[in-house]
């Protein structure tokens, strides 16, 4: 008789399973400049800053194209 595989799940975090988007900013460089404020930097940070661009991006691409542009120019991200 063959002795049957244990099968353990893995536990998963909250953080693994909510869907991230990829990081478009560089860390170091983005607590650096936050440290030149004398400011402390959370852990999540810059996980909400790179939210912030990627918004930024979404709505410079909608007034780019209700101008009838297919290229974002840096107006764009000024609305």
């Amino acid at each position: 008789m063959a002795a049957k595989k244990k099968t353990t799940k893995k536990k998963t975090t909250a953080k693994k399973t909510a869907k991230t988007k990829e990081m478009l900013l560089v860390g170091s460089k983005v607590k650096s400049a936050l440290k030149e404020s004398d400011v402390n930097v959370s852990a999540d940070a810059i996980e909400g800053l790179n939210e912030w661009v990627y918004l930024l991006i979404e709505q410079a691409t909608k007034r780019a194209e209700a101008n009838g542009r297919k290229t974002v120019r840096a107006h764009d991200f000024m609305s």
